[in-house]
């Protein structure tokens, strides 16, 4: 309940107990029991801070919270409580709620491009080692570098395929990458994937500043509830999402020193798991990122069970904490116990440790920052009822919360902009083509080769057929020529050839010796 310019939370008798505007953002703490009342006072706080123009987002992870856009109803015990109180200008009333939803089913959609995310925060997101973050870092760098923009799970798996295949390429340039390494990686993305966390990445990315908008018609801030139901079943997903809202806050917002009220608070829920073994480097991170995000108007406030949830280093920084009831049933219970009351500045008026144990549900014992920024004295309270309703809602009631945010149609369609897994696969089909003509070019030199060869070869065998043949006619030919002189020789050497030779012969000498003789005789006449 806002009043007097004051976050009234609760009252220790006629005592109002009251979170001072420009000390929300030294932070704060709300821890107890389940069931102890977290979220009624998650609720009261972040309605009168509504009330005060600033806006808040927090997330709901039962669809309790859904509520806080219609008015509460009035019943017996919610009236008892506030006669006890005292309170008489109690109103029941909804407020400006915005739904969002990383998987865009009961609010507007969440996505976040993957080049815009620290590494660091990636990497606890995939559950990725040191070594393996570091893979991943020199990817996205080298991406950075090469001006290809890796929006969603598609444009990192391209882009590790492609470092994989060229790794040799860029050892020396940004140093050594394994295959081991990002075949580790890609499976945790693939992992992710299937998980439904490809919803989160992507375009159009959400714009932190629409985080920080007031209700033009009321003047009240907006209530942006995160729909963690389905998120939340996945925890290491749910955490890591709300660390890089935390990032992407101190990031993004401008120094602006102390202001009269915060720019806008910020409420993690189950607080627990944004440190649930998390290495010491990113400890260091996120305490940093606590300590410097309040320069630039921002308040945190952290939900959980226990005080022992949260890591010492963070712990410090949180000036406003409401205790709700502990319960102690074994000697390691009473030690936690007995810390938690170790932490508030002591109320001489009762046992601080007993009083954790004694709380009643809508009880806590409170401590908030006074205008020097120091801890109040304990105070044991009774928190104030909220103002809207406290429950889920039907469809209808969120449809027509969503048809009236002034965020309605802008986040909704997802687009697919040129990015590194376009730009990749056209230097891919480039170089496919260039591969494939220089194969071609390869084939045609080497066919060419091959029928010059065949060619020459086949002129060789032609060449050496033509001097086979010559050979062969000469040796025919001589041959015969032998085989005439043999037959010459047979037939001079015949004995029948000899006597007729010797009879042709002498019948010659016989011819011409008379012919002569006639001739002579003729001459003489």
């Amino acid at each position: 309940m806002f009043k007097d310019g004051q976050v009234l939370v609760g009252k220790s008798g006629e005592k109002e107990l009251c979170i001072l505007p420009q000390m929300a953002n030294r932070h704060g703490l709300i821890t107890g029991a389940t069931g102890s009342g977290k979220t009624i006072t998650l609720k009261v706080m972040a309605e009168s801070f509504s009330e005060m123009g600033v806006p808040v987002f927090l997330s709901d992870i039962k669809g309790d919270l859904a509520g806080t856009c219609i008015p509460g109803t009035s019943t017996e015990k919610l009236q008892s409580r506030l006669e006890g109180l005292g309170i008489k200008d109690f109103k029941y009333k909804g407020f400006p709620v915005v739904f969002w939803d990383v998987f865009g089913k009961d609010g507007h959609p969440i996505r976040a491009r993957i080049e815009d995310i620290d590494p660091v925060i990636l990497s606890r997101m995939f559950g990725l080692s040191e070594v393996q973050e570091g893979v991943l870092a020199l990817a996205l760098r080298i991406a950075k570098d090469k001006g290809m923009p890796v929006i969603d799970l598609k444009d990192l798996r391209t882009l590790l395929n492609y470092v994989g295949e060229n790794r040799k390429e860029y050892t020396i340039s940004y140093g050594n990458m394994s295959a081991q390494s990002i075949g580790s990686i890609q499976r945790s993305v693939i992992q992710l994937e299937d998980q439904g966390g490809d919803k989160f990445f992507g375009e159009p990315a959400l714009d932190i500043n629409d985080f920080l908008q007031v209700d033009k018609m009321s003047g009240n801030g907006n209530i942006n509830i995160l729909h963690a139901v389905e998120l939340f079943k996945q925890p290491n997903l749910y955490a890591t999402f709300m660390l890089w809202l935390l990032s992407t806050l101190n990031n993004t917002l401008p120094e602006v020193g102390d202001l009269d009220k915060p720019k806008v608070v910020f409420f993690f829920d189950e607080a627990h798991l944004l440190f649930n073994d998390l290495p010491g480097y990113m400890l260091t991170k996120i305490t940093q990122i606590v300590k410097l995000i309040r320069s630039k108007g921002i308040g945190l406030f952290f939900i959980s069970q226990t005080p022992n949830d949260i890591p010492n280093e963070i712990l410090a920084q949180l000036s406003n904490k409401v205790q709700h009831t502990l319960r102690a049933y074994t000697p390691a219970d009473q030690k936690i116990v007995k810390a938690v009351a170790n932490s508030f500045r002591t109320n001489p008026e009762f046992d601080t440790e007993q009083a954790i144990l004694g709380l009643g549900t809508g009880e806590a014992l409170i401590s908030f920052a006074n205008a020097k920024g120091e801890p109040n004295v304990v105070e044991k309270a009774t928190i104030l009822p909220p103002q809207s309703d406290m429950g889920a809602i039907d469809g209808a009631t969120r449809l027509m919360a969503l048809a009236r945010s002034p965020f309605n149609g802008k986040y909704e369609d997802a687009v697919d902009n040129v990015s590194a897994y376009e730009q990749i696969n056209e230097e891919l089909a480039v170089k496919e083509e260039q591969d494939q003509k220089e194969a071609e070019e390869k084939e045609r030199i080497k066919k060419e080769a091959e029928e010059k060869k065949q060619a020459e070869l086949e002129a060789k065998q032609k060449e050496k057929e033509a001097k086979e043949a010559e050979k062969a006619k000469l040796a025919k030919e001589k041959e015969e020529a032998r085989k005439k002189k043999e037959e010459e020789k047979a037939k001079a050497n015949n004995p029948v050839n000899k006597i007729g030779k010797k009879v042709a012969n002498k019948a010659a000498n016989k011819i011409i010796d008379k012919g002569l003789n006639k001739l002579f005789k003729n001459l003489f006449k």
